[in-house]
């Protein structure tokens, strides 16, 4: 199978930089899976857990709250909005961006734009909290 180069940027640090054979990203209109020779596409990421399959066949996850990935046939970089290992996710991290989710909600009337978008976030927060109960 063929390799790909694959980084992970967070603004605190560079996460990942190597070659890949697969990278599972939770795209905002959906997961995508990212293989070598994949079409050019830029896409907008939503909170969730990013899967990494090196190219010597170990797996990786981490997780990821937005940001957007650039996808080329030679590779792909994922710009988030902040980024962490699974191993490293405090939970009570996510308990608490959750509920200032659910503050700036309380804040914003009904019908607006910007009420949508917050409920839009409060959702894949929620979702991302289920799931990392699997990990």
């Amino acid at each position: 199978m063929a390799d790909f180069n694959f980084e992970l940027v967070s603004p605190e640090r560079l996460l990942l930089s190597e070659r890949v054979s697969e990278v599972v990203i939770p795209a905002t209109e959906g997961e995508m899976t990212v293989m070598a020779n994949h079409a050019p596409t830029m896409t907008t990421v939503k909170p969730g857990v990013v899967t990494v399959k090196a190219a010597d066949g170990t797996v990786s996850r981490y997780v990821v709250f937005g940001g957007f990935a650039d996808i080329l046939p030679t590779g792909c970089t994922l710009l988030a909005e902040s980024a962490v290992p699974v191993e490293e996710v405090d939970r009570t991290l996510i308990e608490k961006r959750i509920e200032a989710a659910k503050n700036e909600l309380e804040g914003i009337a009904h019908g607006d734009e910007q009420r949508t978008r917050a409920e839009t976030f409060l959702t894949e927060l929620t979702q991302l909290n289920g799931i990392l109960v699997a990990f």
